[in-house]
């Protein structure tokens, strides 16, 4: 589950993560009382942060031809402005892809005076099977370019989970990114608290770009989170009810928040051959044999060991809502899975939807002879095949 900025800066803040001031918007009234109260105390500038999943805010933009996602504003009413052209907009950004995001959030903090960026993370190295600090002192920019054309810019350090991240880790990584004197001590606190945050939080993986040297109106410097990125392992949820309740709907897409509620592992694509299959391995061999003859996968559904009849007609019905979709290919191999249990959710969806779609199916396995017997009898039209091969070229003939 991704979370968005404000709320990854909550959860930080709660584990003692330094970071600027700030208050999130649902409405412009919300974002003009929170300008208003930003510079009633004295701040000289803030910074308005459209909200969205999505990376590359600052360098997005929003379809009606206004640039940026992320602006500086130095007065009550060229910050009111600008939150004015952002709600409701959309914004496109590189990670978004062409149909960008609605922006239906705002988090307004004060801008402060930056002196250096740096890039932080934490996150599990699954070669490893440990969690790794990865840091930067090009931060600000997009980390996969560092990566690729100066690696040798990347410090990581490997984190015992029984321990934690040690003090002298975070040191290390302080000095390597050209803190000194008392900002060690700074930086390394603020890495001990990221690394609390993940752990606690069961976050798969938490982000903060940049991390900044600041110096106050007095001179004083100091090391806080101006950026945050943060994922939660969908499996740990059940003990974070808290974290849950954050979940924002509206940044996901629908037919996956509707096969969420029905236990289903789905992801949608870009192609026009749905797949409804048991398995994750099975699903992702279906979808190569697929893109093998040329045609273009509609989604990801692995239906599992044990779907029931309503699940499988629910996924049948999810698969349905797509408009994209032009054929379905069924593939499943019942070992667990009942081969019957799948004909039955099949027909029963395909006679409620009054199905005009190719349908392919191809199954084998357990019980596999009663459901054939419940599909050929049912009187709903479809095409069979007897390999995964087969199966995918008639679905790939039957799109066109």
């Amino acid at each position: 589950m991704n979370l968005h900025e404000y709320q990854a800066k909550e959860l930080m803040a709660r584990h003692g993560v330094q970071i600027p001031l700030g208050y999130p918007a649902t409405s412009v009234e919300e974002a003009k009382t929170a300008i208003e109260k930003l510079f009633n105390e004295g701040h000289k500038r803030v910074v308005i942060k459209s909200q969205i999943h999505a990376g590359g805010r600052g360098k997005g933009t929003f379809k009606d031809g206004f640039q940026g996602g992320v602006h500086l504003a130095d007065s009550i009413n060229d910050a009111t402005a600008k939150a004015e052209s952002m709600f409701g907009n959309i914004l496109v950004t590189k990670q978004t892809g062409e149909e960008g995001k609605q922006v239906n959030r705002l988090l307004i903090t004060s801008a402060e005076e930056i002196k250096s960026e740096y890039y932080v993370a934490v996150l599990l190295d699954r070669a490893k099977g440990r969690p790794i600090i990865m840091a930067s002192a090009e931060g600000g920019m997009n980390i996969e370019e560092v990566a690729k054309e100066s690696p040798e810019k990347i410090f990581k350090e490997t984190i015992d989970p029984d321990l934690g991240l040690q003090p002298y880790q975070g040191r290390k990584i302080a000095i390597a990114l050209g803190l000194r004197g008392r900002l060690i001590g700074q930086c390394g606190k603020l890495l001990q608290c990221l690394y609390e945050t993940w752990a606690e939080c069961d976050a798969s993986m938490v982000e903060v770009n940049p991390m900044a040297l600041i110096e106050n109106e007095e001179g004083a410097e100091s090391v806080v989170a101006l950026d945050a990125k943060m994922s939660i392992d969908s499996n740990a949820m059940f003990r974070h009810p808290d974290i849950q309740a954050m979940r924002d709907l509206s940044e996901e897409d629908p037919l996956e928040v509707e096969a969420g509620k029905f236990d289903l592992n789905y992801i949608k694509l870009d192609g026009n051959i749905a797949c409804l299959v048991n398995g994750a391995g099975l699903a992702m061999s279906t979808m190569d044999a697929i893109k093998h003859y040329g045609g273009e996968p509609a989604n990801f559904l692995d239906v599992g060991g044990g779907a029931s009849q309503e699940q499988v007609k629910a996924a049948f019905e999810i698969i349905l809502s797509d408009p994209a979709v032009k054929a379905i290919l069924i593939n499943i191999f019942g070992g667990i899975m009942n081969c019957n249990t799948i004909a039955e959710g099949v027909v029963a969806a395909a006679k409620e939807t009054d199905l005009k779609l190719p349908l392919i199916v191809r199954l084998e396995g357990n019980n596999v002879e009663a459901g054939r017997v419940t599909l050929a009898e049912s009187g709903i039209s479809l095409i069979t095949a007897s390999s995964l091969a087969e199966a995918a070229q008639k679905s790939v003939e039957a799109a066109k």
